[in-house]
């Protein structure tokens, strides 16, 4: 039975005897009771068969309901409970003890619903302040525009460094000489270059503008959309550097600054910047992941390769990045893009993307490069005055026996004859470095500048030697 309907009974004990009768009911009153004053005793009670209220007062909280109603049980004590008081004729009678209510599910669900709509309501409130503009609430919320405006990005972070270096760095377009009376344009492609200085002077690959270097045409997009007309300064093919210049160079230009690649770490922070397959103004972001690492590239035409001691990045690199700058976490360029491992075709400039083995160019060795080029237009290169083989590898570079036509392998009075090398010597160290190659020992070479004093370990007749070569030097591709 609910005990909603019921007044001052109290919960069954199963172990309890059956309950007495309830007691006679007294004969109705003769008259109506007295009024009774609001401040004093109740008002007279309807018939005792009437229900009373066990429900807690609307105000109550539920804890004190379920208290209230656990103390009226445990007073009862002891069995049968005492029949309810009968009230004296014309007497006003207090309110029976609320008995506890069985329903503890429908009390528990309460709780549930009340955590529910107390979430809600503070959701809605907090929303309701940040909406209300009258002087009653006081907002705290920023909008959108105001945010947008306030938001400024830390020096060092990824955006802040590219958004400045972005409208220094370039597109090239270049495009071949017509192939036959009549034709203006023939084929092209599409690179990187950045700002070197503040006369128009764009750096660059050797491979992106080679194929317009002989009557072809250049331009260079800014990130701003605007174009502007180059002309070739000088080309390193060896070093697979070049410099172009603006025609007509637009004032405010700003040079990128240029960092020390020798101070590079493995694990530094790397940001490129580049046009990858025509898309301009592209940034990618990776680390340093190897430095000193050995690479031969070409440009895929049968031309001569190019060779650097390189620094390996997982920045994305792919086709129309060559020539772009690769930025240190404080937006210095250490190094230009220029290569990419490819899963099939070896290294090189090939239309395969990126799978996170790019390697760059140390800046300081572009810079001297680049800064031959704008003097003189030409490059200069550190030689030992020998030729080594190209193809043997891990062994060493192994001087040949003959060079180009049939020439001495070893020059004579060159820096390598005067340090005592012989055809058959392999080189095995030259500094600090190990050799494993040809290809190796040029790359390491090509970091030094004519007249450097260089230790070189070599082995003869299986016994290993060193000797110390003084560079020479050779001016121009050819």
């Amino acid at each position: 039975m609910s005990t909603e309907n019921e007044g001052s009974a109290v919960p069954a004990d199963p172990n309890a005897p059956s309950v007495p009768p309830a007691p006679p009911t007294p004969p109705a009153a003769p008259s109506a009771p007295p009024a009774v004053d609001a401040s004093g005793p109740q008002a007279a009670p309807e018939p005792a068969t009437a229900p009373l209220p066990v429900t807690p007062p609307a105000e109550a909280p539920v804890g004190a309901a379920v208290g209230a109603g656990a103390g009226a049980a445990g007073s009862a004590g002891g069995w049968p409970p005492a029949p309810p008081t009968v009230p004296s004729w014309g007497e006003p009678v207090a309110p029976a003890p609320a008995a506890p209510r069985k329903k503890t599910g429908g009390l528990v669900a309460a709780v549930l619903v009340a955590a529910l709509v107390a979430g809600g309501v503070g959701g809605g409130i907090g929303y309701w302040a940040a909406e209300r503009g009258d002087d009653e609430v006081s907002s705290t919320t920023v909008s959108a525009g105001d945010s947008q405006a306030a938001f400024k990005r830390d020096p060092g972070t990824v955006a802040a460094v590219a958004g400045k270096a972005l409208p220094s760095v370039v597109t090239i377009q270049a495009k071949s000489g017509g192939s036959a009376p009549g034709d203006s344009e023939g084929e092209g492609g599409t690179g990187t270059g950045f700002v070197y200085d503040k006369e128009g002077h764009i750096v660059t690959n050797n491979h992106v503008v080679a194929s317009a270097a002989e009557g072809g045409t250049l331009s260079a997009t800014f990130s701003n959309g605007k174009t502007y007309d180059a002309e070739v300064v000088g080309r390193a093919e060896g070093y697979d550097v070049a410099v172009l210049k603006l025609k007509k160079a637009p004032e405010g230009l700003a040079p990128l600054p240029l960092g020390d690649s020798e101070k590079v770490a493995v694990g530094d922070s790397t940001i490129a910047i580049g046009a990858p397959f025509g898309l301009s103004n592209t940034v990618t972001t990776g680390i340093i992941s190897a430095k000193n690492r050995p690479v031969a590239s070409g440009d895929g035409s049968g031309g001569s390769n190019s060779y650097m001691s390189a620094l390996q990045t997982d920045a994305s690199i792919n086709p129309g990045n060559s020539g772009g700058p690769l930025l240190n976490a404080s937006g210095a360029v250490i190094g230009i893009n220029s290569a990419i491992q490819s899963t099939g075709n070896g290294f090189g400039q090939t239309q395969a993307g990126s799978i996170g083995l790019g390697f760059a160019i140390p800046v300081n060795q572009a810079k001297n490069v680049a800064e031959q080029l704008i003097k003189t237009g030409k490059p200069v290169y550190p030689v030992i005055g020998a030729t080594v083989n190209m193809t043997d590898k891990g062994a060493g570079a192994t001087i040949a026996d003959e060079g180009a036509g049939g020439t001495p392998s070893v020059t004579a009075d060159g820096p390598a004859a005067k340090a005592g090398l012989k055809a058959g010597d392999v080189i095995t160290g030259f500094g600090d470095r190990q050799i494993d190659s040809g290809p190796t020992l040029i790359s390491e070479i090509w970091t030094h500048q004519p007249g450097d004093s260089v230790e070189i370990t070599y082995e003869r007749d299986g016994k290993t030697a060193k000797t110390t070569v003084t560079l020479g030097e050779r001016t121009g591709d050819n």
